[in-house]
């Protein structure tokens, strides 16, 4: 069905708003030279990793990665004290949507030009925890939790909310191009399919519980979020189906309520809405002038 031309100019002024955030002031900038520079990708257009990072779902998948991720007091307390996500979350925010658009869709040069920036600041990134722990970002074991929990929480979301789901073989074909990455970002073998993804996530379970500073980012993430008051609606559902993915023991350890009955009834209907909204205003003419989405 043709879109209603009294509706492109609202899609339009919509979707930049949304990507303006997402993206930042260089966004323009930069989807034009990821899309547009010449040269061989990481990934081709076939691939899931690609179909997956396009997909709407990936702001759900994003905030419930960020909850799951906090529940390693190492990983949490490297955050708390170097990331500066409260003091400027949306430039944290641009920074990782640039880095999984240039790895997703850039030239392979480029993709490890990145990741070598980002293994260079997490060698800068080291310190001890309120109980004396030391930690550094680049533990080989911190970046293999960090990376497998944005896998499974990416891959959850776009299983429930995405416009296409992949079937299983794309599952697994999802888990494999992340691998790619993670191994270009010094994550000892990584895993390749879901059911190693499965048994990686499980190993960790004994070193994982909320500290004062993961229910202090949970409560700040969904409760407090920096959101102008317009959108807190529709973030609520982003937020409510994020905690939604969540591991039942994962949402027990941050103190978050989960109600199977209110999540089928009211919370999955939301999300999809709310990403299908998304998808709407971001399926713009200036994407398909641009070859796709930063």
């Amino acid at each position: 069905m043709r879109l209603r031309s009294d509706l492109v100019p609202l899609r339009d002024r919509v979707g930049e708003a949304i990507f303006s955030r997402v993206a930042g002031p260089e966004g323009a900038e930069n989807r034009a030279l990821i899309h547009g520079t010449p040269g061989p990708r990481w990934f081709g257009p076939d691939r899931p990793i690609r179909r997956v990072h396009g997909d709407a779902s990936m702001f759900i998948g994003g905030l419930s990665a960020l909850l799951l991720q906090s529940l390693h007091p190492l990983a949490m307390a490297g955050v708390a004290a170097h990331s500066g996500f409260r003091g400027d979350p949306w430039g944290r925010l641009q920074r990782t949507s640039t880095f999984l658009a240039v790895t997703t869709y850039g030239p392979a040069v480029s993709a490890q030009e990145a990741c070598d920036r980002v293994r260079a600041v997490h060698e800068r990134v080291r310190g001890t925890t309120a109980d004396g722990l030391a930690y550094s970002a680049s533990d080989p074991r911190l970046l293999c939790w960090v990376h497998i929990a944005e896998v499974d929480s990416f891959l959850r979301a776009h299983q429930r909310y995405g416009a296409r789901p992949l079937d299983d073989a794309g599952c697994d074909g999802y888990v494999a191009d992340m691998a790619r990455i993670a191994a270009a970002l010094g994550v000892p073998d990584p895993p390749t399919d879901r059911a190693a993804l499965a048994e990686r996530l499980a190993a960790y379970r004994g070193e994982l519980r909320a500290t004062p500073e993961a229910r202090g980012t949970a409560r700040y993430l969904l409760l407090r979020p920096p959101v102008p008051l317009l959108a807190r609606l529709p973030y609520g559902a982003v937020a409510a189906s994020a905690v939604s993915l969540l591991p039942p023991w994962a949402a027990r350890e941050l103190w978050l309520p989960r109600l199977p009955v209110a999540e089928d009834l009211w919370i999955r209907p939301l999300g999809t809405a709310v990403t299908a909204g998304i998808r709407w205003a971001m399926t713009a003419p200036r994407e398909r002038a641009h070859g796709g989405r930063a």
